[in-house]
């Protein structure tokens, strides 16, 4: 296994930071990298080991990258619009598809990278082979608000902050106010991912914990159901929001062969 090689890009409104994993020389460099997509309160960083342990599993480069305002990269000019998932596949990843020369690739998205993972195959639907999301949301659930409001609640309380300033430092109270105040707002209450859902081409995966406070099995569902590729579900039982660091050797059994039948 190759050393991790880290660099920032320039978008325009900012640096981005990206880290890539590639595989060992017996790998076949001809197969498309995964692009991994991070949750709402999420980093790089936060993705731990797994994406190492993908790269070994998949022998496919895995690349991450932290979106403006979160991890390393640099601060987020503004407020995150109502469009904001969608618009993921038009701004930062756009230009990390441009740089990287991304001719291919499988988008793999936990939780709202999910749904940022199903609008960047929608957008590049001649490029993109394959889509993984994990506990991704397909519209606003009374339960995914409830969770919110219970995670709004435990970060109220002191030194709760402090986790986060950890892996964002200064931007940590924007990422936190990003998630619980976009989320909340009674205008991103019709949200859907259905649209997009809708122009994916490519196959799909939905894995989801049966005990994921942030969204019931109705969510995959959904997503198979509307996906415009050939879909399927994954049911992780005894499992919450984070499979892929409660069960990460589940997670790749499922999910590296489900990527064979992507080879060239």
């Amino acid at each position: 296994m190759h050393d991790a090689v880290d660099r920032y890009l320039d978008t325009g409104e900012g640096r981005v930071f990206v880290r890539a994993w590639a595989p060992g020389a017996a790998s076949d460099d001809a197969l498309a990298p995964i692009v991994l997509f991070h949750d709402s309160l999420g980093c790089v960083e936060l993705w731990r080991e797994f994406p190492r342990l993908l790269c070994d599993a998949s022998g496919r480069r895995v690349i991450a990258y932290d979106r403006p305002g979160f991890g390393r990269s640099d601060p987020h000019p503004g407020k995150l619009t109502n469009d904001f998932i969608a618009d993921e596949a038009k701004t930062t990843f756009e230009r990390v598809h441009e740089v990287l020369e991304l001719d291919r690739f499988i988008a793999f998205g936990h939780s709202v990278g999910g749904g940022m993972a199903v609008a960047c195959a929608a957008a590049h639907a001649q490029r993109c082979e394959g889509v993984v999301t994990e506990s991704a949301q397909a519209f606003v659930e009374d339960r995914t608000l409830q969770g919110i409001l219970a995670a709004k609640e435990d970060f109220a309380r002191p030194g709760r902050i402090d986790r986060l300033r950890r892996y964002h430092g200064d931007k940590a109270d924007w990422v936190l106010h990003a998630w619980i105040d976009t989320w909340l707002s009674p205008g991103f209450a019709a949200w859907t991912l259905d649209d997009e859902l809708l122009r994916v081409r490519c196959r799909l995966l939905a894995m989801h914990g049966d005990r994921d406070e942030f969204g019931s099995m109705r969510h995959p569902e959904r997503i198979v159901a509307l996906c415009g590729g050939a879909a399927e579900i994954e049911r992780l039982d005894d499992c919450g929001h984070v499979p892929h660091r409660e069960h990460p050797d589940r997670v790749l059994a499922r999910v590296q062969p489900w990527l064979a039948p992507n080879l060239p």
